[in-house]
């Protein structure tokens, strides 16, 4: 359904009525965007607009979204085949869980939205978008990147999972129930999980220890000082993450019982090596990085970084200490620095105003103001690293045109936010189903903007 912008109040447009002044001066009326003066400590992914969830498309699934209530376990099922999806949604039941299905990748991040789910499954083959592009967004978001993913896929998609943050990995095809079900035992547990386990193999007085024990109230570290004395606790289970400085481990004489379980993903592992001894000419040491479970890192700050991406800890419940350092290497809009975005709008104070904003951080602005000069540019130009389209525009509207890019070859896989006035029930919806990846309403607040432009940027 389109409605021509003359028949939309202006206010309802460009959110006159709540939109703080963008500059001062003559400029202060650009009404497409507003500031917050004091930003959310973490750029959540945005919370949904009021009208989500009242025009749900149909639930083909037979899912629990009309009962899901606080506190209750949620796995979102992200499944191409709806049959296999039904599958999924009975084992996740039958161990306590409330189950949402989503067979569209940008439908998937829009429930992440609103209903914080406690864990996902995720198909790497969807319609809409590749499955990579949904992780990717997710793990790199701080609202988001603490959710357990399980990648369902073929072999091939194993170490690549591994390297985007899944948490697990279920090969395809699946010939037995047995391994649905203990996939879903085996989520139910992590999350219930009381804290952490934690082994580390590192000397004695290694200064990260003591970090690696405030990461949680109640995180269990175990800390030997050689692989061979790490066999007996790996024996009795409980351990969710090694830690291992490079001066303690000889990656071509590993135990069997550690090479093994961290070559097949069972154990991953966070080697720290603040001294530079690992070379990118060691083939011992190349042979283990090219594990997507293995993450080498050489300074504290990524060390924090990456046992909260391995244990799935939710950032906003880390100490402070931890937590600012993690906003401080997330949060930074460096990133954005020579990514070239293409504003779409018909209304050139709009235009002006996202312009201004991106200009700040160095970002480089394509515009045009209707669909079809859009449509020309990037078919004649694949220069663009991400569109923010207007969606009430004459004549070809934004719904229509985000279709006709999905058309274009070198498109198919460019990142697509629609930016809207909450004139419609159900926008984000439509905007979804015609190609957007992402949802603003307006007006924009700067921080929601660039939190959201962060996460499909960052690389």
């Amino acid at each position: 359904l389109y409605v021509p912008q003359s028949h939309v109040p202006q206010r309802l447009l460009h959110g006159e009525e709540t939109t703080a002044p963008l500059l001062p001066g003559p400029t202060a009326e650009a009404p497409g965007i507003a500031r917050t003066s004091s930003p959310a400590p973490v750029p959540a992914i945005a919370e949904p607009a009021q009208d989500v969830g009242q025009d749900i498309p149909l639930n083909e699934a037979g899912d629990d979204r009309e009962i899901i209530r606080h506190g209750d376990l949620v796995l979102l099922i992200v499944e191409n085949d709806i049959r296999f999806a039904r599958v999924l949604l009975e084992s996740a039941r039958a161990r306590g869980f409330k189950g949402l299905v989503s067979t569209m990748g940008a439908t998937a991040l829009n429930m992440v939205r609103e209903y914080k789910p406690s864990a996902m499954t995720l198909d790497i083959h969807l319609p809409d978008i590749e499955g990579w592009r949904v992780l990717e967004r997710l793990k790199n978001d701080m609202a988001s990147r603490h959710i357990p993913v399980c990648v369902i896929s073929t072999e091939e998609a194993r170490e690549r999972a591994w390297r985007g943050g899944a948490w697990s990995f279920l090969a395809k095809p699946i010939q037995s129930a047995d391994r649905i079900n203990d996939l879903m035992e085996s989520v139910k547990t992590l999350i219930r999980r009381k804290g952490a386990g934690v082994l580390l193999i590192a000397p004695k007085g290694f200064k990260l220890a003591k970090s690696i024990k405030s990461f949680e109230p109640k995180m269990r570290l175990a800390h030997v000082a050689t692989p061979a004395a790490a066999l007996e606790l790996l024996g009795k289970g409980g351990i969710d993450c090694v830690v291992a400085s490079a001066g303690s481990i000889n990656p071509s004489a590993l135990p069997a019982q550690i090479a093994d379980a961290v070559a097949d993903g069972r154990l991953p592992m966070i080697v720290y090596d603040e001294a530079n001894r690992v070379h990118d000419d060691d083939t011992s040491w190349h042979r283990l990085l090219k594990n997507g479970r293995v993450r080498l890192v050489r300074s504290p700050e990524r060390f924090v970084d990456q046992l909260a991406f391995t244990l799935h800890s939710e950032v906003a419940k880390l100490p402070e200490a931890h937590r600012t350092r993690l906003e401080d290497m997330y949060q930074s809009n460096k990133l954005l620095a020579g990514k070239r975005a293409l504003i779409v709008d018909d209304d050139m104070r709009n235009i002006f105003a996202l312009s201004s904003v991106l200009e700040e951080y160095d970002m480089e602005i394509k515009s045009t103001d209707n669909g079809r000069d859009a449509i020309r540019l990037l078919d004649s130009d694949s220069d663009v690293d991400i569109v923010l389209m207007d969606i009430m525009m004459p004549e070809m509207d934004g719904m229509e045109t985000m279709r006709e890019i999905r058309k274009i070859e070198s498109c198919r896989d460019l990142p697509i936010i629609a930016v809207t006035a909450k004139a419609m029930k159900g926008d984000r919806e439509r905007c979804i189903e015609a190609g957007a990846w992402d949802y603003l309403s307006k007006p924009v607040d700067t921080e929601q903007l660039l939190g959201t432009l962060r996460a499909w940027l960052h690389r």
